[in-house]
């Protein structure tokens, strides 16, 4: 087993392998799944005294965990407004507080439990078209006024022009109350707090299928486990093991590149304000620098199980949009990831039976809200299940032949994508 050739493996540091499960074993519940989401279920369930099991198929963070841009940021994808108009104005506003929460959530699990995963503050959000600028300002403005939330701080296109090093964006939206990361560090860290609490975790234990009865029975290919409740946490990665809800998400590839460290010159220029960087275009440029000096960069989406054979040349050009002089520097890693997205970009939460829960779909705000599901299924598991039968009750929308027509989806969703941003640019 090993983690994908990326930066953040290049730099992690690795807890020693876990054992694979082999023959049965008992467990008051078991988690599938070793990312953000199975991760927080399993250190909060354990710190209640639940004896945890935790099946992770690769290694711990080795999936979307270990692999995304590391942003931390606040709110929803969805803007304030547009949430009333989804969910209704009572629900929107527990979904900003959630996701407010789960910003401090990851941050006092960093700054609590000492994780040495390069959390810096800052995260801005660019805008490509003075139409998303508005928008960004209305949306600081409504949270100010309705929630009391003051720490968005609005850069007119001077400002951030100045701060990221680029002149094509028409403003932007700095908190400096969210931040940024090393996820595979993070991971690994959270699986220290969980195995420090009494989780018993599996890696290379790949779940075949879920047996329920009175206790269900989770059986991978080389043993099986007993537990009175079973939380899945797989996101991207849930594949065939439970059909009945694959439709809810469409996994998707994106990529990511990283530079060779910068000289000083360069990197002084780039992300003044050491920030995460993201943008507004369909396809989400998302770019920050490392504590050595090398700018990460991500974005484009692609087919999940088929990697382009020159993923930085793909992702090099948009790069190269925003920072023409780093059209000749050298890529060291280049890797992608799979996510999963929804149709009405909210998180899926539900339950297969009374004691079979799952939670996924973050549409790239993981960091947080993978966190922040992790608690909410312990706490429903522990018996307050508020929180989590107000997640299940959001409206979902089915992507229509999922698995089968996966394909046929995302071939449609990048011809959107692009046309979309052609038009806007």
């Amino acid at each position: 087993m090993s983690y994908p050739n990326s930066y953040y493996a290049a730099t992690a540091e690795i807890l020693q392998d876990q054992p694979q499960l082999v023959g049965e074993t008992h467990s008051d519940v078991c988690v599938i799944g070793g990312g953000f989401t199975g991760l927080s279920t399993a250190f909060h369930l354990a710190k209640r005294g639940y004896r945890v099991a935790l099946l992770e198929a690769e290694k711990i963070g080795w999936g979307a965990s270990g692999r995304n841009g590391g942003q931390l940021g606040v709110g929803q994808v969805h803007q304030q407004r547009e949430l009333i108009n989804l969910c209704g104005s009572d629900e929107a506003r527990m979904l900003w507080e959630m996701a407010d929460e789960a910003r401090i959530l990851v941050k006092h699990l960093i700054r609590d439990n000492q994780i040495e995963c390069d959390f810096r503050d800052g995260n801005l959000g660019c805008a490509v078209t003075r139409g998303d600028f508005d928008d960004f300002k209305t949306n600081a403005e409504f949270v100010a006024q309705h929630y009391g939330y003051q720490n968005y701080q609005v850069l007119e296109q001077s400002e951030i022009a100045e701060t990221v090093g680029y002149a094509g964006y028409r403003g932007g939206l700095l908190d400096m109350s969210a931040g940024h990361l090393h996820p595979l560090n993070y991971a690994q860290g959270l699986a220290r707090l969980a195995i420090e609490a009494g989780v018993a975790i599996f890696e290379n234990s790949r779940v075949q299928a879920i047996q329920n009865g009175g206790k269900a029975t989770v059986v991978t290919d080389e043993g099986s486990l007993v537990a009175d409740f079973v939380v899945l946490g797989c996101n991207g990665y849930l594949g065939t093991l439970v059909p009945g809800i694959a439709s809810e998400v469409l996994p998707a590839d994106n990529y990511q590149i990283t530079t060779v460290p910068l000289d000083e010159e360069v990197a002084q220029s780039i992300l003044t304000n050491n920030t995460a960087a993201w943008d507004t275009s369909k396809q989400v440029y998302y770019y920050r620098k490392t504590p050595d000096q090398r700018l990460i960069f991500g974005g484009g989406v692609g087919y999940p199980g088929r990697e382009p054979m020159d993923i930085a040349k793909i992702v090099r050009p948009h790069l190269c949009n925003i920072y023409p002089a780093l059209a000749d520097v050298q890529i060291d890693y280049a890797w992608s990831g799979t996510f999963a997205a929804t149709r009405n970009q909210l998180p899926c939460f539900g339950r297969l039976a009374p004691n079979v829960l799952y939670a996924h779909g973050y549409t790239g705000h993981g960091v947080g809200l993978a966190t922040m599901a992790g608690q909410i299924m312990a706490d429903c598991v522990s018996g307050t299940a508020e929180r989590f039968d107000f997640m299940s009750s959001l409206p979902k929308r089915r992507y229509p032949g999922a698995g089968r027509f996966n394909s046929s989806v995302l071939t449609l969703g990048f011809l959107y994508i692009w046309l979309m941003d052609k038009f806007r640019s």
